[in-house]
């Protein structure tokens, strides 16, 4: 629960409207968690709420979040960092933002498995890379994409940012950036030099003396 309110800043962003009359199944009843979470407790998956996805769709999932987020020299892939666990509790909520993008992504689910057997006979997630990203190519960026891709070129849009916010909430997603945020620092010289020339700023902070008094120009 910690790590999807983490990444719920995601949520903020613009996401794809549903055609009217497609319907997803229906979501899971749920009376959510109010106000005042307790999340200082551990939850196990399911504890706030109904999961959604089957054993079929977490590999659909998997494999699409690892064709986007893929083991590489920055970091492992998505699915081996809990990404689908994240995107399943994310989907799963009972909010509006939420519901709305479990009914996208289940179509876009759906979408892909039927792209995936059309074009090669077989699921997606049992199809080799160049087979996956030649259906990724026709629907990776909505403005370019061809009529008949665009609605499933918007669904990629919103998976891949609620993919990206669940792996960089993640320390291997912390790494893979080089966020090297809550460590305790035995002093601090200010921001490097380098980071002050790319700004065009110079450093106005003095060092602290002795007495704690801060010398500031």
């Amino acid at each position: 629960m910690q790590w999807v309110m983490a990444s719920a800043a995601a949520a903020a962003l613009p996401f794809p409207m549903i055609a009217q009359g497609e319907q997803a199944a229906a979501a899971p009843a749920a009376a959510g968690y109010g106000t005042d979470p307790k999340l200082l407790p551990p939850y196990k998956p399911g504890d706030f709420w109904p999961l959604t996805l089957t054993a079929e769709q977490k590999k659909t999932a998997a494999a699409l979040a690892d064709v986007i987020l893929p083991d590489d020299a920055y970091g492992p892939a998505a699915s081996k960092v809990g990404v689908v666990d994240m995107l399943d509790e994310w989907m799963s909520a009972p909010y509006p933002t939420q519901q709305h993008d479990r009914q996208t992504f289940l179509q876009g689910f759906s979408w892909l498995e039927a792209e995936a057997n059309k074009r090669f006979g077989h699921p997606f997630h049992e199809l080799a890379i160049e087979q996956q990203h030649a259906i990724c190519d026709d629907i990776c960026f909505a403005v370019a994409a061809k009529a008949e891709f665009r609605k499933p070129a918007q669904f990629f849009s919103r998976f891949r940012t609620v993919c990206a916010s669940a792996y960089y909430a993640t320390p291997e997603g912390w790494k893979a950036i080089g966020y090297i945020g809550n460590v305790a620092l035995p002093s601090f010289d200010g921001p490097p030099p380098e980071v002050l020339e790319k700004l065009g700023i110079t450093q106005t902070v003095g060092e602290m003396h002795d007495k704690g008094d801060r010398v500031t120009r």
